[in-house]
Protein backbone atom coordinates (compact mmCIF):
# COMPACT_ATOMS: atom_id res chain seq x y z
CA UNK A 1 0.00 0.00 0.00
CA UNK A 2 3.11 2.24 0.74
CA UNK A 3 4.30 4.51 -2.22
CA UNK A 4 7.93 5.80 -2.60
CA UNK A 5 6.80 9.07 -1.52
CA UNK A 6 5.93 7.33 1.91
CA UNK A 7 10.00 6.60 3.05
CA UNK A 8 10.46 10.40 2.48
CA UNK A 9 7.61 11.69 4.13
CA UNK A 10 8.45 9.95 7.70
CA UNK A 11 11.64 10.59 7.94
CA UNK A 12 11.37 14.10 7.05
CA UNK A 13 9.19 13.95 9.95
CA UNK A 14 11.40 12.71 11.84
CA UNK A 15 14.00 15.65 11.37
CA UNK A 16 11.21 18.40 11.50
CA UNK A 17 9.55 16.22 14.85
CA UNK A 18 12.76 18.02 16.94
CA UNK A 19 12.31 21.47 18.87
CA UNK A 20 15.59 22.58 18.33
CA UNK A 21 15.78 21.71 14.74
CA UNK A 22 12.55 23.59 14.46
CA UNK A 23 14.47 26.62 16.36
CA UNK A 24 16.88 26.78 14.31
CA UNK A 25 14.55 26.68 11.10
CA UNK A 26 12.43 29.41 12.65
CA UNK A 27 15.80 31.58 13.02
CA UNK A 28 16.70 31.18 9.98
CA UNK A 29 13.22 32.16 8.68
CA UNK A 30 13.91 35.38 10.65
CA UNK A 31 17.46 36.20 9.69
CA UNK A 32 18.61 34.68 6.57
CA UNK A 33 21.55 33.83 5.68
CA UNK A 34 23.42 32.26 9.01
CA UNK A 35 26.85 30.50 9.67
CA UNK A 36 26.78 27.35 11.45
CA UNK A 37 28.37 29.45 14.61
CA UNK A 38 26.02 31.74 14.51
CA UNK A 39 23.23 29.56 14.89
CA UNK A 40 25.16 27.46 17.52
CA UNK A 41 25.31 30.82 19.26
CA UNK A 42 21.95 32.60 19.19
CA UNK A 43 20.26 29.22 20.58
CA UNK A 44 22.81 28.54 22.88
CA UNK A 45 24.06 24.97 21.38
CA UNK A 46 27.13 23.27 21.10
CA UNK A 47 28.79 23.64 17.76
CA UNK A 48 28.92 20.12 16.70
CA UNK A 49 24.89 19.71 17.95
CA UNK A 50 23.92 22.81 15.40
CA UNK A 51 26.04 21.11 12.75
CA UNK A 52 24.65 18.15 12.76
CA UNK A 53 21.09 19.32 12.87
CA UNK A 54 21.86 21.89 9.94
CA UNK A 55 23.04 19.07 7.73
CA UNK A 56 19.79 16.78 8.99
CA UNK A 57 17.46 19.71 7.91
CA UNK A 58 19.22 20.41 4.66
CA UNK A 59 19.34 16.50 4.19
CA UNK A 60 15.33 16.81 3.82
CA UNK A 61 15.86 19.64 1.57
CA UNK A 62 14.17 22.44 3.82
CA UNK A 63 17.68 24.30 3.99
CA UNK A 64 19.92 25.01 1.30
CA UNK A 65 23.57 25.65 1.82
CA UNK A 66 26.72 27.38 0.64
CA UNK A 67 29.66 26.95 1.61
CA UNK A 68 32.99 29.76 1.39
CA UNK A 69 36.07 27.80 2.23
CA UNK A 70 35.62 26.72 6.28
CA UNK A 71 32.16 28.89 6.51
CA UNK A 72 29.05 27.51 5.87
CA UNK A 73 26.17 29.31 5.57
CA UNK A 74 22.55 28.29 5.72
CA UNK A 75 18.71 28.97 4.48
CA UNK A 76 15.38 28.11 4.34
CA UNK A 77 14.87 26.60 0.69
CA UNK A 78 12.09 28.10 0.06
CA UNK A 79 10.74 26.82 -3.10
CA UNK A 80 10.02 23.00 -3.99
CA UNK A 81 12.96 22.04 -5.91
CA UNK A 82 14.83 19.68 -4.24
CA UNK A 83 12.89 19.33 -1.09
CA UNK A 84 12.33 15.39 -0.12
CA UNK A 85 8.75 16.95 1.02
CA UNK A 86 7.62 19.34 -1.89
CA UNK A 87 5.50 22.29 -0.48
CA UNK A 88 6.80 22.16 3.48
CA UNK A 89 9.17 25.14 2.67
CA UNK A 90 6.20 27.56 2.13
CA UNK A 91 3.81 26.04 5.22
CA UNK A 92 6.58 25.92 7.39
CA UNK A 93 7.59 29.88 6.49
CA UNK A 94 3.29 30.73 6.97
CA UNK A 95 3.39 29.06 10.14
CA UNK A 96 6.44 30.20 11.79
CA UNK A 97 4.74 34.14 10.88
CA UNK A 98 0.73 33.13 11.95
CA UNK A 99 1.28 30.55 14.37
CA UNK A 100 0.95 32.20 17.76
CA UNK A 101 3.17 29.10 19.28
CA UNK A 102 4.93 28.15 15.80
CA UNK A 103 7.58 25.28 17.42
CA UNK A 104 5.41 24.02 19.51
CA UNK A 105 2.38 23.55 16.76
CA UNK A 106 4.61 22.29 14.02
CA UNK A 107 6.29 19.66 16.59
CA UNK A 108 2.95 18.21 17.13
CA UNK A 109 2.11 18.01 13.22
CA UNK A 110 5.32 16.75 12.70
CA UNK A 111 4.95 13.47 14.99
CA UNK A 112 1.59 12.40 13.31
CA UNK A 113 3.64 11.23 10.32
CA UNK A 114 7.04 9.71 12.24
CA UNK A 115 6.23 6.31 11.31
CA UNK A 116 5.43 4.75 8.05
CA UNK A 117 2.45 2.93 9.80
CA UNK A 118 0.49 6.01 10.15
CA UNK A 119 1.18 7.09 6.70
CA UNK A 120 -0.15 3.44 5.40
CA UNK A 121 -3.27 4.11 7.84
CA UNK A 122 -4.13 7.76 6.95
CA UNK A 123 -4.10 6.40 3.41
CA UNK A 124 -6.35 3.55 3.71
CA UNK A 125 -8.86 6.23 5.02
CA UNK A 126 -9.04 8.62 1.98
CA UNK A 127 -11.18 8.98 0.21
CA UNK A 128 -13.68 6.90 2.35
CA UNK A 129 -14.45 6.04 6.12
CA UNK A 130 -13.29 2.29 7.56
CA UNK A 131 -13.96 0.58 10.91
CA UNK A 132 -11.57 -0.74 12.71
CA UNK A 133 -12.04 -3.97 11.09
CA UNK A 134 -12.09 -2.88 8.14
CA UNK A 135 -8.63 -0.83 8.13
CA UNK A 136 -7.00 -4.16 9.81
CA UNK A 137 -7.76 -6.26 6.97
CA UNK A 138 -6.56 -3.00 4.89
CA UNK A 139 -3.48 -2.37 6.28
CA UNK A 140 -2.48 -5.78 7.53
CA UNK A 141 -1.90 -3.77 10.84
CA UNK A 142 -3.02 -6.24 14.15
CA UNK A 143 -5.63 -4.33 16.52
CA UNK A 144 -2.76 -2.93 19.57
CA UNK A 145 -1.04 -1.12 16.79
CA UNK A 146 -3.28 -0.13 14.54
CA UNK A 147 -5.39 1.39 17.51
CA UNK A 148 -2.03 2.87 18.61
CA UNK A 149 -1.14 4.75 15.45
CA UNK A 150 -5.21 5.70 14.93
CA UNK A 151 -4.43 7.29 18.51
CA UNK A 152 -1.88 9.77 17.48
CA UNK A 153 -3.71 10.57 14.12
CA UNK A 154 -6.65 11.51 16.20
CA UNK A 155 -4.86 13.53 18.68
CA UNK A 156 -2.89 15.41 16.17
CA UNK A 157 -5.99 16.13 14.28
CA UNK A 158 -5.46 14.11 11.20
CA UNK A 159 -8.18 11.57 11.78
CA UNK A 160 -11.90 11.35 13.14
CA UNK A 161 -13.34 8.66 14.92
CA UNK A 162 -17.67 9.09 14.80
CA UNK A 163 -19.52 6.06 15.74
CA UNK A 164 -16.94 3.60 14.92
CA UNK A 165 -15.62 4.80 11.79
CA UNK A 166 -12.94 6.41 11.00
CA UNK A 167 -12.05 9.33 8.76
CA UNK A 168 -9.63 11.84 7.22
CA UNK A 169 -9.78 15.19 9.18
CA UNK A 170 -9.97 18.34 7.06
CA UNK A 171 -6.93 20.66 8.52
CA UNK A 172 -7.63 24.16 8.69
CA UNK A 173 -3.82 25.35 8.56
CA UNK A 174 -1.06 25.57 5.89
CA UNK A 175 0.71 22.97 7.46
CA UNK A 176 -0.93 20.04 8.57
CA UNK A 177 -2.56 20.37 4.62
CA UNK A 178 0.78 20.01 3.22
CA UNK A 179 1.25 17.18 5.58
CA UNK A 180 -1.55 15.66 4.52
CA UNK A 181 -1.41 15.89 0.87
CA UNK A 182 1.88 14.66 1.40
CA UNK A 183 0.34 11.62 3.02
CA UNK A 184 -2.11 11.30 0.35
CA UNK A 185 -5.26 12.55 1.90
CA UNK A 186 -5.43 16.01 0.33
CA UNK A 187 -5.32 17.20 -2.80
CA UNK A 188 -2.32 19.24 -4.20
CA UNK A 189 -3.20 23.07 -3.46
CA UNK A 190 -3.42 24.89 -6.44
Amino acid sequence: MTTPSAPTLWRTCRVLANRTRLQMLRLLYQDPPLSVSAVALRLEQPLPLASQSLRALEARGLLKVRRTGRRVEYRPALGTSGESAPGLGPALRRAFQREPHPIETLYQLATAFTHPRRIEIYRALHPEARTLAQLKVVTRISAHPLLRHLRKLEARGFVVERQGLYTVAQRPDAFGRALARLAGGEPREG
